[in-house]
């Protein structure tokens, strides 16, 4: 009897351990990647801020606002990641903070990527006006006017969030990990929030669109440069799948709800892994593969950089080990 408990007792820890080395091997190759992309972003940002004609130039600048935006939501996607996996609980104003700054630059990516669609539409079908339209300025007035509309949406869901009676609540510590549903705290929110997400991004969709067949339809016309028409159109194209990827991390939440009612809690574990980096991760540094790779301008630099930042950290154990030697 007593070698059967035995015999229980070992391969209950046994199935522990195998379920603990599983879920730290998926955290790893969670984490890895996004370190690897936010070093791809970073750099991608130091290149863009590195010279003038980055700075001068529209298209580049939007391209920035994107990855500033893009970059700042991945920083804080991983950092609830993390929380999650450590089984960190934070306090509804910690996480109320942490959520609101998401809303602020979840919606910064798809409203930039309209206006970057918009000024490939004027450099296709304008080409003689689109100096006199797409200026610093203009760029400018657009990235306010962006930032203004998602800083008032976060205004409108922090409203309807201090309407909820937290006086009644025994203590402002929360009882689930920190995320976007656990802020949900009422109806209305619930509501507000699928409404105001639905209608940019179905704007969004149809301006992406419009401008993609306002292309094509210019790619034909005899005065038109075929060679930048059908790269506007590639272009097009790949933001409107960015679109896409975007908007499909608004079902990675609910879509794990409904998993881990009918499946294991370590699948359900597993199939999160592989769903954030492929959707929460993945389409955040789209544009500097996107840009990096294809753009003629861009690509030289960011590869000098890339390659300079990884030469410095090969060279510098070998000058400290000169050091020492000659010391």
């Amino acid at each position: 009897m007593s070698y059967a408990n035995h015999s229980q007792t070992n391969f209950t820890i046994g199935q522990q351990y195998q379920e603990l080395l599983g879920l730290v091997l998926f955290s790893i190759l969670s984490v890895v990647p996004c370190c690897v992309f936010l070093f791809i972003n970073g750099t991608m940002l130091f290149t863009l801020r590195s010279k003038s004609v980055f700075c001068e130039t529209s298209r580049y600048v939007l391209l920035y606002n994107l990855l500033f935006a893009d970059t700042v939501l991945l920083v804080q996607s991983q950092l609830l990641y993390i929380l999650a996996a450590c089984r960190i609980t934070l306090t509804y104003p910690v996480c109320g903070v942490l959520i609101m700054l998401a809303n602020l630059t979840y919606v910064i990516s798809p409203l930039t990527l309209v206006v970057m669609c918009l000024e490939r539409y004027v450099a296709v079908c304008y080409p003689l006006r689109h100096a006199t339209i797409i200026t610093i300025r203009n760029t400018g007035m657009a990235i306010i006017a962006i930032w203004a509309f998602s800083s008032l949406n976060v205004l409108i869901q922090v409203l309807l969030l201090l309407d909820f009676p937290f006086e009644d609540l025994q203590s402002l510590q929360m009882r689930h990990f920190c995320g976007k549903e656990s802020m949900l705290l009422n109806l209305m929110s619930d509501l507000y929030d699928k409404a105001y997400t639905g209608f940019v991004f179905v704007s969004a969709s149809m301006a992406v669109t419009c401008s993609y067949v306002g292309v094509m339809v210019a790619a034909r016309s005899a005065s038109t440069d075929k060679a930048s028409a059908q790269k506007a159109c590639k272009t097009l194209l790949l933001h409107l799948v960015q679109l896409g990827l975007s908007l499909s991390s608004t079902i990675h939440n609910p879509l794990l709800i409904a998993m881990s009612k009918v499946l294991d809690r370590i699948i359900v574990v597993r199939i999160q892994n592989v769903l954030y980096v492929c959707i929460i991760i993945f389409p955040r540094c789209l544009s500097s593969l996107i840009y990096g790779i294809r753009d003629q301008t861009i690509r030289p630099i960011l590869r000098d950089n890339l390659c300079c930042h990884s030469l410095c950290v090969s060279v510098a154990p070998v000058k400290a080990k000169i050091c020492i030697i000659t010391s």
